[in-house]
């Protein structure tokens, strides 16, 4: 259901039609859960102050007047300002949660309830309510009040520890991804309560933080620890388990090379003239523990050919390897073009823009593709305030509306 007339208002339908999502949050964990609902075709309804989503100030750059920061996290959404200490405004808050599937929030732990709204509250309003709850290191525990900001969480949860050149160069991944991931558990922990709810008839509380969400893809990392005892620690362009695996330098630039099975060991060896089972390099166990030699051995065979015939040569033996691209060269590929990952919208001030487009594609069992087209551009603030108080003013059942 997307029932407001506004420029946002769309006839293209996605698997989560019908679903009404409140987005209380700001900045991006809680904005990207909520817009991953909202790319998926659900009605989302962002609620910001009157001075708006922290994000929009975040620049430059800015297109005119607007934040490419928030551009990024809020698309496929309205806009409602209310201010949350007004009594007024405060009711609307109520009415949306009576008729709202999911509330999203990224407040510190107690500021739902300091806005009288615990979730107690939320259940007498709406007992069928999904609520996101997003915070920095967790709603309890000695750390809970902690406030979320995404470089402090990668170093806290162990990423910086693991990225750089070594371990005494820590270094931040490129994007904010302790916010991103808490976002994505974030919106598959909405789902899972959907489900569950279809089952039981009420909603639930899903909480996440930027903590658990680095936590969660510590992957073989953790298990290193967990199990084996063994730290962890940044070791630059080159995989800590797996060799040769990583950066190599060309006489013009660099290549990635992954020689992740033993089947690509030998036809790698076959292609550069090596014998596989030379000492030392017989199986990827002793590949790793004599790393700093295959690596030498392998730049010494990249070291004198230009990276575009090496990759072609690595392709054509069947032996993964790729090229480093700048973000506009990513944008300009036509392999990025042929997955939907460019998304032209028209933003209500800024006229037609390209937006990165949502990762996931739909299709049925035929091969049509039935993946959602009704997206929309991030709202200007307050947009859509008419067109809310509107849907609100009407009965539930004189909108139409279609429960989830």
């Amino acid at each position: 259901m997307r029932p407001f007339s506004s420029d946002h208002d769309t006839s293209g339908r996605g698997p989560l039609s019908g679903l009404v999502v409140i987005d209380l949050t700001r900045a991006l964990a809680g904005p990207h859960a909520a817009m991953m609902l909202g790319d998926l075709g659900a009605t989302v309804i962002k609620v910001e102050r009157p001075g708006g989503d922290d994000s929009r100030g975040w620049g430059p750059p800015f297109a005119g007047d607007e934040s490419t920061y928030f551009l990024s996290a809020n698309r496929n959404k309205l806009s409602i300002t209310l201010d949350l200490t007004s009594p007024d405004d405060h009711g609307t808050l109520r009415r949306l949660v009576e008729r709202a599937d999911v509330l999203m929030e990224n407040f510190r732990p107690g500021v739902l309830d300091r806005l009288g709204l615990p979730v107690r509250r939320l259940a007498e309003l709406n007992p069928r309510l999904v609520v996101l709850s997003i915070t920095g290191f967790g709603h309890d525990g000695p750390e809970a009040g902690r406030p979320g900001y995404d470089q402090i969480a990668q170093g806290e949860a162990g990423l910086m520890a693991l990225t750089g050149s070594g371990p005494d160069d820590p270094q931040r991944v490129g994007v904010p991804v302790a916010d991103l991931l808490a976002g994505i558990h974030g919106a598959y922990g909405v789902l899972a309560a959907l489900i569950d709810r279809r089952r039981t008839g009420r909603g639930q509380v899903v909480r996440t933080s930027l903590l658990a969400g680095v936590v969660g893809v510590h992957a073989f990392q953790g298990t290193r620890w967990t199990v084996a005892g063994q730290r962890g620690r940044a070791e630059g362009n080159h995989h800590p388990s797996i060799c040769p695996y990583g950066l190599f330098p060309t006489r013009d630039g660099v290549v990635q090379l992954a020689v992740g099975s033993q089947d690509l060991w030998n036809r790698f060896c076959a292609e550069f003239g090596l014998d596989p089972g030379a000492d030392g390099m017989a199986t990827n166990a002793a590949r790793v523990s004599r790393r700093d030699h295959v690596i030498a051995l392998v730049e010494r065979l990249f070291a004198d050919d230009d990276t575009e015939p090496l990759l072609a040569r690595l392709a054509a033996a069947g032996i993964p390897a790729g090229r480093v691209r700048d973000v506009d060269e990513v944008y300009q590929w036509e392999q990025t073009r042929s997955q939907g990952l460019l998304l032209p919208v028209r933003h209500r001030t800024l006229g037609d823009i390209t937006l990165p487009g949502p990762p996931l594609r739909f299709f049925d069992l035929s091969g049509t593709e039935t993946t959602f087209a009704g997206h929309t551009a991030p709202p200007v603030l307050g947009g859509d305030s008419d067109a809310v108080h509107a849907w609100l003013a009407e009965e539930p059942e004189a909108a139409g509306e279609e429960r989830w």
